[in-house]
């Protein structure tokens, strides 16, 4: 398989300076370049600011989550022509719909799965907050705020090619009125976290591989979130009952070696609640293992 190509991607969707923002620099200082044997592309110019939530979109700061998802999805699309696996370094989720459209400008049907502690379906109505990181996949599938389904050049992927991992907001998500999966379509693949464990980290994850592979190339998007937050309290949106490390590197590594995956994605890592740094080494120190497979 192809080498990854590191591209940072400095944008917190809260739309202040900060934060999630500062994780591709940290990251690197950490040694993931090296870790998982990459390439460095530097960071892209993009960022999110202010505070007002926008009356057509319903997202905060909605022009500069347009522009940046322009940008990325250049970006992604460049890589993936020249020959690399994209790993996008954020920031928060809001990278996704931007990564996934490049990859799709560049290949054509593609697939999602979607590691995060939450299933991402709000949009620009039902998200309580406005924040772009409260909807990537809805605007993946083409469901999400218009202008911003728009910016990816509509929808990057089809409920049949998606699978939503680790998650553990269903009965939060209810309550604010947000589409769940079922409602998305009966094709659309989602595993709770309690799924997960059920069934087996690895064996859930190489049957979410074999899917999707049987399909099309797929991303890989993986919010450290899906963590429980005593094992890593280094992020906005805490949550119990989370995976563990030892859970996750059994997620990670099916995946990540798998021959269909053409690229990946990494957010809300907010090295500002890492005190000492403790959850970004632990966090390399995961990739590093879970990407190993992959490289020999």
């Amino acid at each position: 398989m192809s080498a990854f190509a590191l591209v940072g991607v400095p944008i917190d969707s809260v739309g202040r300076s900060g934060g999630a923002e500062l994780s591709p620099t940290v990251l690197r200082d950490l040694g993931l370049t090296e870790a998982i044997g990459a390439e460095d592309r530097g960071d892209l110019d993009v960022s999110i600011r202010g505070d007002e939530r926008d009356v057509e979109t319903g997202i905060v700061a909605s022009p500069d989550v347009l522009a940046a998802t322009a940008t990325i999805r250049a970006s992604v699309a460049e890589v993936i022509s020249e020959g690399s696996r994209p790993l996008l370094l954020g920031g928060c989720c809001a990278e996704l719909p931007g990564a996934l459209a490049g990859a799709r400008d560049a290949l054509g049907e593609v697939g999602l799965v979607h590691l995060d502690g939450h299933l991402d379906l709000y949009d620009g109505t039902t998200s309580p907050t406005g924040e772009a990181a409260d909807m990537p996949v809805s605007v993946v599938l083409g469901r999400g705020p218009r202008q911003w389904v728009e910016a990816a050049g509509g929808a990057s992927t089809a409920p049949e090619r998606t699978a939503i991992v680790g998650y553990r907001d269903r009965e939060e998500s209810l309550r604010y009125g947000m589409a769940q999966p079922e409602e998305v379509g009966p094709e659309l693949s989602h595993t709770s976290v309690e799924g997960v464990r059920a069934e087996g980290p690895s064996e859930a994850a190489r049957r979410i591989a074999a899917s999707l592979a049987a399909q099309a190339p797929f991303w890989l998007h993986f919010d450290v979130d899906v963590l429980d937050e005593g094992v890593f309290p280094a992020t906005d949106y805490l949550m119990p009952n989370g995976m563990t490390l030892e859970e996750l590197l059994g997620v990670l590594r099916p995946l990540t070696s798998s021959p269909a995956l053409i690229g990946a994605s990494l957010a809300c890592y907010n090295p500002e609640k890492d005190d000492g740094l403790a959850c970004g080494r632990a966090l390399v120190q995961t990739l590093e293992a879970a990407m190993a497979s992959g490289r020999s």
